[in-house]
């Protein structure tokens, strides 16, 4: 759907991926088994044709329609972006800055062109818990990324000495993990960022203070960016209430990719702005002006959600639920029953439905992020007086389904993986042929899983 959706005429892809892809129109050019053409190309400068208006990149996100939307950043918002970022962070704290994020993932923007922009090393990694095996990790000064995996390197003891800045963003951060960083040695700056796609990455920042009593607000707008407050008729809200949160200035998107309803939409004009032609985009998000002059975050205003730092419309995955065989009714939730454990739980009821086959299908349409982590079969959803889902009556998942009979583990090794598999899925026991994402387990479980065998 997105490389249908872009329009683009090239796909960079490895040999090996080739039989993997959808059909597409696209040129296909394989960085291994092409490279001995790629490098008899041409050496001399390309002379450059674009300008500040030009896209630079899109990111697609996900869409309450059942579909991604692609969201395009110009030229000059993804400059001002850099020049922020290379004006606030040294030259020294972007001396190696970690790239463990995915491409599909705005926190990449910072991690590979931040540092590239002042001369600065970009260290790869496959996430950001591989970390303390990575041969150059004592040459990452900077680890940008969300906090329930900052808390895992922090519990495994995997955040390297070289490490001075941490950036953390993507999900609510609590006050205890910045706390604890500064507990580590070499650890410096906590900074606590905040920012939807559509504003280019980040859009306000605050260095979390060292033994601070608080938790970590969002903070202030970003060098060329600026933020409201207002309410359902866009007047300013007060100091201390809560309102939407919009955003306006250098980093605005140009819109939604070849959606131009849903960018009117989302990209309102600015009554507060100098000049005539100025937008701002409504986040959706719940905040509320201190009086420090910074912004507390509150939470949403719709059914858009962030697990694991992944922005989700709840509505494509119910979507996407809707379509498989035997569904009825479904909703998906997102569910936190133990502290800092989001999760997202879909609720079905229909006909001959079990949880791996859903889960089977809807890996199918959806990317792994966005399949729920438990699944639970309802004779009929709860409903409210007015015949809306009542999704406080919504029971919580009682455990893994469709794993069949319990098998115990039978030597000391699969006992080890078992007791850990029971831990991070905070179940009672786990058996020797349960499988560990049938079981609920996701990416960063799995990371987390990865980290504590090598602990074992």
């Amino acid at each position: 759907w997105m490389l249908e959706d872009a329009k683009a005429p090239v796909l960079l892809t490895q040999q090996k991926l080739v039989g993997v892809l959808p059909e597409h129109t696209a040129r296909t050019v394989c960085l291994d088994s092409d490279w001995e053409s790629i490098a008899r190309g041409p050496v001399t400068r390309v002379a450059a044709r674009t300008g500040e208006g030009n896209l630079a990149y899109v990111l697609y996100t996900s869409g309450s329609t059942g579909r991604p939307k692609g969201v395009a950043i110009e030229q000059r918002s993804a400059v001002a972006f850099l020049h922020w970022a290379t004006s606030t962070f040294t030259a020294q704290q972007l001396a190696g800055v970690l790239a463990a994020t995915s491409l599909n993932f705005d926190l990449s923007v910072f991690e590979v062109f931040a540092p590239l922009s002042s001369g600065g090393a970009v260290v790869v990694a496959e996430n950001a818990l591989a970390l303390p095996t990575l041969k150059d990790a004592g040459r990452v000064t900077l680890v940008n990324t969300v906090p329930s995996a900052m808390a895992e390197l922090v519990r495994s003891q995997g955040v390297p000495e070289s490490v001075r800045t941490v950036n953390l963003a993507g999900e609510p951060l609590q006050n205890r993990l910045a706390q604890s960083l500064y507990g580590l040695k070499g650890v410096e700056g906590v900074y606590n960022l905040y920012g939807p796609t559509e504003d280019t990455t980040y859009s306000t920042y605050t260095r979390v203070e060292k033994e601070a009593g608080r938790e970590p607000t969002i903070g202030r707008p970003l060098t060329g960016s600026r933020a409201y407050v207002l309410d359902a008729w866009l007047r300013p809200v007060p100091r201390g209430v809560p309102g939407e949160l919009y955003l306006a200035g250098a980093g605005l998107a140009r819109g939604y990719l070849e959606k131009p309803a849903l960018t009117a939409e989302r990209f309102v004009p600015n009554p507060y702005a100098g000049r005539p032609g100025e937008r701002m985009y409504r986040t959706g998000d719940r905040v509320r002006w201190l009086a420090t002059g910074e912004l507390e975050y509150l939470g949403r205003i719709d059914f858009q959600v962030k697990v694991r730092g992944f922005r989700i419309e709840l509505g494509e995955v119910e979507s996407a639920l809707a379509s498989q065989a035997g569904v009825r009714e479904s909703v998906v939730v997102v569910r936190e029953d133990a502290p800092g454990d989001k999760r997202l739980v879909a609720y079905v009821a229909g006909t001959g439905l079990e949880a791996a086959e859903l889960r089977k299908g809807l890996k199918q349409r959806l990317p792994e992020y966005m399949v729920p982590s438990a699944f639970v079969v309802l004779g009929g959803l709860p409903l409210t007086p007015n015949g809306k889902v009542d999704r406080r009556a919504l029971p919580a998942p009682e455990g893994p389904s469709g794993q069949g009979e319990y098998v115990a583990p039978r030597t000391a090794t699969e006992e080890k993986v078992a007791t850990l598999f029971a831990q991070l899925l905070r179940m009672e026991r786990v058996g020797a042929e349960d499988s560990f994402f049938e079981l609920g387990g996701h990416s960063l479980l799995a990371m987390q899983l990865a980290s504590r065998l090598r602990g074992a």
